[in-house]
């Protein structure tokens, strides 16, 4: 994978498409969860690639991209989306984003809507919280390091009969979170923990589609509805799956996609 370099951000990202309707294939960015990488969007490369160039980048803080000083903001890492797209000559691009990645894209639709086709937010909400929980994880990551959270996070990522039924998957986004560095993983906590998107969604203008997990403690069906309800014609699909729909759903969050995006 190469990288970019952009200001005092280096990125490390993909951009992946059989592109067999030439160069002017539409882009498609996917934006990833707290915590993990681009490795998360496996279940959707071979979807998504056969019609789509598909742009995927370690966000700040994450995978093999720079750990600028945090905290940050979802501002941030939108804008840093909008200065890879540009490095690679990317005007317009639909955008999938999951849980912080759902965020950004709130942003970049509300914000820069003459870059963004198509969105899809995915197991995502307005406003995630209580603040406190936020600051006892990134006062436990800075402490103790990943290893103490990551049984938590997984599971409220995945349903009790999916992590017995799918053990590789499970361990696959295991070794994302624990490769995640403490101090990147607190940065980007904190942008999610100060992230309130309710102002912006009467901005956001481009056709939207919400995806909730049915069992999904962290971004509720209920947090997904508020959040289609408050985008101009969205519309609101609920899988069955908890937090990583993108993969405990995949085959359903994939059609649900691509239908979405035509």
């Amino acid at each position: 994978m190469p990288y970019a370099d952009l200001h005092e951000l280096r990125l490390h990202y993909r951009l992946d498409g059989n592109w067999q309707n030439g160069n002017d294939a539409p882009v498609l960015v996917l934006g990833h969860a707290l915590g993990v990488s681009h490795a998360m969007w496996a279940p959707q490369r071979e979807a998504l690639t056969a019609r789509f160039r598909v742009l995927s980048c370690d966000g700040r803080g994450h995978g093999d991209s720079t750990v600028t000083p945090g905290p940050y903001t979802v501002a941030q890492l939108g804008q840093d989306v909008l200065d890879l797209t540009d490095a690679l000559g990317i005007r317009r691009f639909h955008f999938c984003g999951l849980s912080m990645g759902g965020l950004v894209g709130q942003w970049l639709a509300s914000q820069a809507p003459m870059h963004v086709d198509r969105l899809v937010l995915a197991s995502t909400a307005v406003r995630f919280g209580p603040r406190e929980t936020f600051d006892a994880r990134i006062a436990s990551v800075l402490a103790e390091g990943m290893q103490p959270l990551v049984e938590g996070i997984l599971a409220r990522w995945f349903t009790a009969p999916y992590r017995i039924a799918e053990p590789s998957q499970v361990e696959h986004v295991r070794a994302l979170l624990q490769a995640c560095t403490p101090a990147g993983y607190a940065a980007n906590c904190a942008a999610v923990r100060d992230a309130d998107l309710r102002e912006s969604l009467a901005r956001i203008t481009a056709p939207t589609l919400v995806i909730s997990g049915s069992a999904d403690p962290g971004a509720t069906p209920e947090q997904g509805r508020e959040l289609a309800r408050g985008i101009a014609g969205a519309r609101f699909v609920e899988l069955p799956a908890a937090h990583l729909s993108n993969v405990e759903a995949a085959i359903a969050f994939n059609a649900a996609v691509l239908e979405h995006l035509g």
